[in-house]
């Protein structure tokens, strides 16, 4: 049985992690490379680091801090913010990341999830999906949440699979920052809608909510940040609950 996983977000935004709430009013939590050593001794699967800024600013992903997360952290480590091309998701490949997300550039452009990974294979993109809920329907945002797409989030998430996508990041704007728990119906519609492994991103607040997430919305990971930044609840809980619940889990050392 593959084990689900449990994966501490740093969202990072001048070099340091922030956090908000539905994507604004962003409070400082802390330095990115020490966050993520922490994790990694607490018992992460995987760390996914997004830099925040860079698509807004129009600027790449800050390299140098990936290296120096990639340096001090030995689990697998998702990078996202700032990749147009298949030579900038080489770069954040050499400067040690194991995977890349891409986000706003790919609805801009589809080829380039084809392309990359073509170059690198389907197990190192991830596609990110930011979705909010507009008259019944889940629209795709990108820029950082600032621009509205009008792409349908199902099919935009359907699409990107056929594209050569291996994981989607399925973030709910909607939820995001207000630990009131994912937003289950979305994850579900995506799962129904295709194959590949679904990370829930948006509104984790309690161990059972990312139980819910993975038993109930039927996600394969689950991503969560204040609650963790913030000492709210542990790794550890979070998936003593899930063991609890029945899913495998890797064992924390």
């Amino acid at each position: 049985m593959l084990r689900k996983r449990v994966i501490p977000c740093l969202d990072v935004k001048d070099g340091r992690v922030v956090k908000g709430t539905k994507f604004v009013d962003l409070t400082d939590e802390g330095d990115p490379v020490e966050l993520a050593e922490r994790y990694a001794r607490e018992g992460a699967d995987e760390i996914c680091f997004l830099d925040i800024g860079a698509t807004p600013e129009g600027r790449a992903t800050m390299l140098d801090t990936i290296r120096a997360t990639a340096e001090n952290v030995f689990i697998p480590l998702t990078v996202g913010g700032g990749v147009r091309s298949v030579q900038d998701m080489r770069s954040v490949l050499r400067a040690g990341a194991d995977k890349v997300a891409v986000n706003s550039a790919a609805v801009h452009q589809p080829r380039l999830i084809q392309e990359c990974a073509r170059a690198f294979g389907n197990q190192c993109v991830v596609v990110s999906i930011d979705v909010k809920r507009h008259n019944g329907a889940w629209i795709v945002h990108t820029h950082g949440g600032r621009v509205d797409t009008q792409l349908d989030a199902l099919t935009w998430a359907a699409r990107a699979e056929r594209l050569g996508a291996g994981e989607l990041l399925i973030t709910s704007m909607d939820r995001d920052g207000t630990n009131d728990g994912y937003d289950l119906a979305l994850l579900r519609a995506i799962r129904n809608r295709t194959t590949i492994p679904i990370i829930a991103s948006g509104g984790a607040g309690k161990p059972e909510h990312l139980t819910a997430a993975i038993v109930e919305g039927r996600a394969d990971a689950v991503l969560a940040a204040s609650i963790f930044h913030r000492s709210l609840h542990s790794i550890a809980e979070v998936k003593s609950d899930l063991a609890s619940a029945g899913v495998a889990v890797r064992e924390i050392a």
